[in-house]
């Protein structure tokens, strides 16, 4: 309550000190460029997808996996036992396109994920996203990509963004404020976002577990403070500290779907995450040695805390069924990276980096003694792009990996003793090739193969889960083989394009194999996690923007994906749709006024890899914003506006008809 009291009261202080001066200012694509990774061209960059601010803002995405949406290649994902929100890029998860803050690993030690929904995208300024082919400067796992969430950087003596908004069954509440002052540069930001829960569609048939209306347990609180200090001695060199704190709470929403097969249908559970917490401190370098010589460096150091409470039944009252539980996580990332670039030979662009990580994860039971287990990584990489003529260049990388274990415990529950399990290592490499032609100073063509790898997570190495599997230490890396062929370009200045054709080869997949042995006490038929799989990706994506009018601008982007698990093909991969299509509408009647419709398309996923599906569905969203007096505009919209009942996972409904305002405050 105190926390809510203060964003608040900072809110209003804010609008109320510096009204009077105000100015109608885009504060939302301030780029951070400290914190970008990028593959670095003859004086441009290659291969960049970019997700500014201001179209995050516009179409009012208020976490990442919902702004990351917005994009062809990126289907929104549900892992719906957890309450956690995800996205794959061209098929892959999260675990192989691995997350980034202003370029320093996000992802949870422990399984290599995160969950998206509690990044909110306040404080950002631009996402920028790698599919398949990304730059070896980023270190290791990016087996299908990457995505770096780059945060804001002032650009004025003085600047303000304050937002306070509605929405249905909560609120939100964010500012950010920066400036200059000679040499020096600051930036904090700080955000809150609240629902006690949300609304279900009319369309939703009550079951057993949900009622309907407020969906049951839905709640989450999260809440950011962030902020950075910079100092730009000369116009070569460049040092920023930052720190971020992330505290969220949230609840899982119960199991309501019809799968018997599904073991939530009959055992379902009722879970409450008190604490899911994260916080990163980091030092970021930049120093121009000469005209052709630069060393960047990375110094990060991450926490991730969270509790996961697992109650006897809907009360959320008492733990002391034997499903129930406490389980707590105190997780921590230590990590440095360092990028030496030269540029003395003419039109060649030459980079080298070296890695290094190490992830603890430390977990436990109540009542039981805590165990670790913590890996170190280490990566060395090198990058070359040539401008081999005025319109061809070519870029190439090469990197190593390394992966070692530092210790692995278990605990066993009969003997009441923590014993060490088998320490374990992996070596792999990637290796990628692109050549782009510009066709004209607005139409570019590429071509790219890129060998890429992901280590195995510790839990893939070492979880018995839930007693229904046993460890597999000795796992190796997984790799895919990535195909791209792309174009992007413009036409007269009005219609904007862009087309890829893709083609991924998985091998050597990490999959979770049945009935490998059968345990002697109980007679449970036990999984393990092998190197078996062998899985092919394959389809293409399109965008289309066109301005009709002066005042009057559509946009569209489709994906079509298709999955085939070649190893096994009975077993279907989950979570991504077949095909995905985004469309929106853009109408200015005034120039202080602007009004915003989109339409969504999902085709049917599987939700198991037995056969379970969740249906195809529309959403259709509608918006309007005016500005008022000089930095202030308002705002309010509606979003699946059809009220239509639908889900990314089976038996865990989305959202109905829910509604959003916003003051917001620009200075």
């Amino acid at each position: 309550m105190h926390m809510n009291k203060t964003l608040l009261a900072l809110s209003i202080g804010l609008i109320a000190s510096v009204g009077i001066k105000a100015q109608t200012r885009d504060t939302s694509n301030r780029t951070f460029h400290l914190g970008e990774v990028v593959i670095k061209g003859y004086h441009d960059t290659l291969r960049a997808d970019k997700l500014n601010g201001s179209t995050i803002s516009k179409f009012n995405r208020l976490d990442v996996s919902h702004a990351l949406n917005l994009l062809s290649g990126i289907t929104l994902s549900a892992v719906g036992p957890r309450n956690e929100s995800a996205v794959n890029v061209r098929g892959f998860d999260l675990r192989q396109v691995p997350i980034y803050l202003d370029g320093m690993p996000l992802y949870v030690p422990y399984d290599g994920y995160v969950d998206l929904a509690r990044y909110t995208t306040f404080n950002l300024a631009q996402i920028q996203v790698a599919k398949g082919y990304s730059s070896v400067l980023y270190g290791p796992n990016a087996e299908g990509g990457a995505i770096n969430l780059i945060t804001r950087k002032p650009a004025n003596h003085f600047e303000a963004n304050v937002v306070a908004g509605w929405l249905s069954g909560g609120y939100r509440l964010n500012t950010n404020i920066g400036g200059r002052v000679d040499k020096f540069y600051y930036q904090v930001s700080a955000s809150q976002l609240k629902q006690n829960w949300f609304p279900l569609s009319k369309d939703f048939v009550a079951t057993r577990t949900e009622n309907g209306r407020h969906r049951d347990n839905s709640y989450r609180n999260d809440v950011g403070v962030s902020g950075k200090v910079g100092f730009t001695p000369t116009e070569n060199q460049e040092y920023a500290v930052g720190y971020s704190y992330q505290r969220g709470k949230k609840g899982t929403p119960v199991y309501t779907g019809t799968d018997t097969q599904n073991s939530l249908f009959k055992n379902p559970r009722y879970w409450k995450w008190p604490n899911w917490d994260t916080q990163s401190l980091y030092f970021l370098s930049n120093n121009k040695l000469d005209s052709h010589n630069i060393i960047k460096t990375r110094w990060y150091y991450n926490t991730f805390k969270n509790e996961l409470d697992s109650y006897d039944d809907a009360t959320y009252t008492n733990i002391t069924r034997p499903y129930a539980f406490r389980s707590l996580y105190n997780d921590y990332t230590l990590g440095a990276s360092a990028i030496f670039e030269n540029t003395s030979v003419q039109n060649n662009n030459f980079s080298i980096a070296a890695h290094y990580k190490k992830d603890v994860h430390k977990e436990y039971n109540v009542g039981e003694p805590s165990r670790r287990s913590a890996d170190n990584n280490l990566t060395f990489g090198l990058e070359d792009t040539y401008q081999l003529t005025h319109k061809l260049k070519a870029n190439a990388g090469i990197s190593l990996m390394s992966r070692t274990s530092d210790g692995a415990e278990q605990y066993n529950s009969t003997t009441k003793l923590v014993s060490d399990l088998p320490y374990n290592s992996n070596i792999a490499w990637n290796l990628q090739g692109l050549l782009q032609y510009d066709l004209n100073a607005s139409n570019v063509i590429s071509v790219s193969v890129a060998r890429k790898t992901r280590f195995a997570t510790i839990k893939d190495r070492y979880s018995y889960r839930l007693g229904t599997a046993i460890p597999n230490p000795d796992l190796k890396a997984e790799n895919a083989l990535n195909y791209d062929l792309t174009y992007r370009g413009n036409i007269a200045g009005k219609l904007s394009v862009t087309a890829s054709g893709f083609y991924s080869k998985i091998n050597n997949s990490i999959q979770t194999v049945n009935n490998v042995t059968t345990d002697a006490v109980t007679g449970t038929r036990l999984a393990q996690v092998q190197n078996v799989g062998k899985a092919e990706y394959y389809g293409f994506e399109a965008g289309l923007g066109y301005q009709l009018l002066s005042n009057l601008r559509a946009d569209a982007n489709y994906t079509h994906l298709i999955r085939n698990n070649l190893s096994a093909p009975a077993i279907f991969f989950t979570d991504v749709p077949r095909d995905k299509v985004f469309a929106s509408v853009e109408y200015r009647p005034i120039a202080k006024l602007y009004l915003l419709a989109s339409e969504e398309y999902n085709s049917k996923r599987f939700s198991t890899s037995y056969g379970t599906q969740a249906g195809s569905f529309y959403l259709t969203n509608a918006k309007a914003h005016i500005e008022l007096m000089k930095g202030f505009s308002l705002e309010g919209g509606v979003n699946n506006v059809f009220d239509r009942n639908y889900q990314l996972v089976e038996g865990f409904p989305e959202m109905g008809r829910n509604y959003f305002a916003n003051l917001t405050f620009n200075y």
